[in-house]
């Protein structure tokens, strides 16, 4: 496998992570530097962190967690997804801006994105792959694409500030949703 073969599966890879940066870029009227650099570490570190596992872990692992990958993260994004939603409705802009980029949040956040990456670091296992410069390409292409999800969310907030937070919320739920519904329809296509 090559580089290009491994940048096309990072940049698929860091899809989930761009959507949800969108939905952080939309919480803010202004994101200062922490609220670019804050999801691009997370959701780079983890999805740079979660090949590496699988890597390690092999097919061992594979078999235990695929059977409910999918309902962690069904779980988690429908957790901080309904969150969002529920403070759509509420009026105080500065608390919303903290909350966003808590630690805790973007940890739920980065694990529930990264979870896929688990199972291609566990195929990385059985091919020719260099471990480590696989995770640097997909790490710092998910950081990349993380940062520019917040500005384009940010750019769709400014326009449409009254409901972005609404539909931030509502495009995680549905991403926990579609990603529920792959595995338990469409895996074994």
């Amino acid at each position: 496998m090559g580089l290009l073969e491994i940048f096309i599966i990072a940049v698929g890879l860091s899809m989930d992570a761009f959507a949800v940066s969108i939905t952080l870029g939309l919480s803010v009227k202004k994101p200062r530097i922490r609220e670019y650099l804050i999801p691009g570490i997370f959701f780079g570190f983890f999805q740079g962190l979660m090949p590496l596992i699988g890597h390690f872990a092999g097919s061992f692992f594979a078999g235990k967690i695929q059977n409910y990958d999918h309902w962690i993260a069904f779980v988690l994004l429908g957790f901080i997804g309904g969150n969002m939603i529920r403070e759509s409705f509420s009026k105080d802009d500065d608390a919303k801006r903290e909350n966003d980029f808590k630690f805790f949040k973007m940890l739920v956040l980065a694990i529930a994105t990264s979870i896929d990456a688990l199972a291609v670091g566990i195929t990385f296992a059985f091919f020719e792959v260099s471990i480590y410069i696989s995770i640097l390409i997909i790490g710092t292409t998910t950081f990349i694409i993380s940062v520019a999800g917040v500005k384009i969310g940010n750019i769709f907030g400014i326009k449409f500030k009254s409901k972005a937070e609404f539909i931030g919320g509502l495009v995680l739920v549905l991403l926990g949703i579609k990603i529920l519904l792959e595995h338990l329809f469409f895996s074994g296509l």
